[in-house]
């Protein structure tokens, strides 16, 4: 989703970036907040009243994890190196123990909801594993730690499942804030070897979005420029618009630390805050006294702006920061969660309806089997290919003639359409075989017949052979569209795809042998109506006398050729009818070469390219299943999502009243 975009807050325009109305410059008027009166004030005045509607709403969407459906929150991100002071910061702010160790402490993101609670018992509770766990004050550290081990494991590994811990507790800033765990290159034992990655990872996934506010804990007693966390936070906030910096460890290094922080080297946008960690067994209102004092009597510390010192400082930036971003970028998260819902509506509403009895079963069904004999006529009948436009291998009626063309090729350009080789061969040879008694000039119809039946034996696996590729195909297309149709069901797609395999196999086999009949009924006899056989046989035996006189004739005063132009049949070899001397016999073996040309001819033209489970529908496929309930489950969070944002737009006016 976008980032928050400042033209687009509406009535929230009014509000002012909180670094214009308190800049971070040594320069800055403010009243001052010294002593002992500082260290007993309030960290945060009922400004809180205001802000924490905004802040219920955004910490409500979280815990809906909205951000799983690219929803993005403002969220305060806590980044530092390791030992860089960054549990004592959120110490001080929390006004609670947190867990310390050597090494890494913080091995998953933890989640701090403070809340400004009147009352004098303080409510302390964890949220994890969609678990909620109440923990006393004195105990929060261990609790943790039990967490921890529960969430990323025993050992000292990492992982990127968060914990949530809230604390509601009279005084403490209304903040949320994601601690993430302190960056280090060298693994520790018990470690992977890759730590520094997978550190590096997690704390990129957080401060990526534009709707991030990096706080960058920084140790005074380093040179900012070279700390990994710097580095990473200019990656993603190359301007430092959204970075503030904390500097810890400040009585350590206070030398130098004021030229430090007002000559910004690395780009820190929303300024500095400095503070001071506490120490041993103080008490945060011991620790704050002495900060107080810290910054108050210490040379080079004192030389430093008041308004850039101390937790209590730090608490307001943070609580300004926070309001403003999550007031600029309510709009828009409103808009996205809109949007997001209303695309997620509108394809679950495109998945076919879960099954949940016979006669739902039965409906679908129906309907699966009309859509697919819709598309089906479509694409081998009508010839409209509207829902395959890409797929050339469905264009049935298109690659049908396709099919009958190569068919009709093969046909003529088989051994048996070749009129002249061995011209009068075989038909001399069938008239021999046929003598018997019978009227002169009459031609044997067994001749006729044994020739038709050898020409129709060599060539009758070719009306076989198409069969089979055109029956081929047609199971292609009609599988591919009943899987298409049906690929909600699982078991029905297996089911409906083994029923289309067996339905077109069957009507191949009838297919093939009804063409087997039609080439046996071809060697019955020799028959033909069609008036195109006479006129055929009749042009054809025009030439008889003319080829006769060239192969018998005794007028040549050259030697006699050999080869005879014929209409129809190009160059004739004849040389080898020349041995014999039954002229009769050469004409009647014309005569039924004439005829078998003509009707073959008509066979040809007519074999040419111009001839003429319910129950188990009710189990779906487990990926439609799964996406159905994460399509419901995301609606499901966007509408609350939507309802908590709604309930606060109405406050964001008052809030904007209140700041101007």
């Amino acid at each position: 989703m976008g980032s928050c975009n400042e033209a687009d807050s509406g009535s929230i325009s009014v509000i002012n970036d909180f670094e214009d109305s308190q800049p971070a410059t040594p320069h800055m008027e403010q009243p001052k907040v010294v002593g002992a009166a500082a260290a007993q004030a309030p960290i945060i005045s009922s400004y809180n009243d205001k802000i924490r509607p905004l802040l219920d709403v955004i910490d409500r969407l979280r815990l809906l994890m909205v951000m799983k459906e690219g929803i993005q929150l403002p969220t305060i991100v806590v980044v530092g190196d390791q030992s860089s002071g960054k549990s004592s910061v959120l110490e001080s702010l929390a006004g609670v123990n947190l867990p310390r160790s050597q090494g890494i402490c913080t091995r998953v993101p933890l989640i701090i909801r403070l809340q400004n609670h009147a009352r004098q018992r303080p409510e302390l509770y964890l949220e994890y594993n969609g678990k909620m766990v109440p923990v006393e004050e004195p105990q929060i550290a261990t609790a943790i730690n039990i967490a921890t081990d529960e969430v990323a494991g025993p050992n000292k590994s990492i992982s990127d499942t968060p914990l949530t811990l809230v604390v509601r507790k009279d005084g403490v800033p209304d903040l949320t804030m994601v601690d993430l765990p302190g960056i280090t290159r060298v693994p520790v034992h018990g470690q992977p070897d890759n730590i520094y990655e997978q550190i590096r990872d997690i704390i990129m996934q957080y401060i990526t979005p534009k709707e991030s506010i990096i706080l960058n804990v920084l140790s005074a007693t380093v040179d900012f420029s070279t700390c990994e966390s710097i580095r990473m936070s200019q990656q993603v906030d190359k301007n430092g618009e959204r970075t503030l910096a904390v500097v810890t460890k400040v009585d350590r290094a206070p030398e130098g630390l004021v030229d430090k922080v007002t000559a910004d080297d690395v780009n820190i946008g929303l300024g500095y805050v400095c503070v001071r960690n506490r120490i041993g067994d103080e008490s945060y209102e011991e620790a704050r006294k002495e900060e107080a004092r810290l910054f108050e009597n210490n040379a080079h510390l004192s030389c430093i702006d008041k308004s850039i010192v101390g937790v209590h400082v730090l608490a307001q930036k943070l609580v300004h920061i926070q309001a403003n971003a999550i007031a600029k970028c309510l709009p828009d998260i409103v808009r996205n969660i809109s949007a997001k819902l209303d695309e997620n509506v509108s394809e679950l509403e495109k998945m076919p309806k879960a099954l949940t009895s016979i006669a739902d079963a039965t409906q679908a069904m129906m309907r699966v089997i009309q859509a697919a004999k819709e598309s089906l006529k479509k694409l081998l009948w009508r010839g409209e290919f509207d829902e395959y436009p890409e797929d050339n291998t469905t264009h049935g009626t298109a690659l049908f003639v396709e099919m009958l063309n190569r068919f009709s090729d093969e046909l003529h350009n088989c051994e048996e359409s070749n009129l002249s080789k061995d011209f009068l061969t075989e038909e001399i040879k069938g008239l021999e075989d046929a003598k018997g008694i019978g009227l002169p000039n009459f031609l044997p119809c067994e001749a006729f017949l044994r020739i038709l039946r050898r020409k129709v034996e060599r060539i009758s696996y070719l009306p076989i052979k198409f069969t089979e590729k055109y029956w081929d195909y047609i199971e292609g297309v009609v599988i591919s569209v009943v899987m298409r149709h049906s690929e909600m069901y699982y078991h029905l797609k297996v089911s409906a795809k083994g029923a289309a395999h067996n339905l077109v196999q069957k009507l191949r086999e009838q297919s093939i042998n009804r063409v087997k009949e039609l080439v046996e009924m071809e060697k019955l006899t020799g028959y033909t109506c069609n008036p195109d056989y006479m006129m055929e046989w009749k042009k054809l035996m025009n030439q008889q006398d003319h080829f006769i006189n060239q192969i018998s004739g005794t007028n040549y005063k050259q030697p006699r050729p050999c080869s005879v132009n014929l209409q129809g049949f190009g160059e004739i070899q004849v040389e080898h009818l020349r041995q014999h001397s039954n002229v009769s016999i050469l004409q009647q073996a014309f005569d039924l070469k004439m005829r078998m040309v003509a009707y073959w001819k008509i066979f040809k033209e007519l074999m040419g390219p111009d001839g003429h489970g319910l129950e188990k529908m009710l189990v779906e496929y487990p990926a439609v299943v799964a996406k159905r309930e994460k399509l419901k489950n995301s609606i499901k969070v966007l509408k609350e999502s939507k309802d908590s944002v709604a309930k606060i737009m109405d406050r964001i006016v008052l809030y904007d009243a209140y700041l101007v």
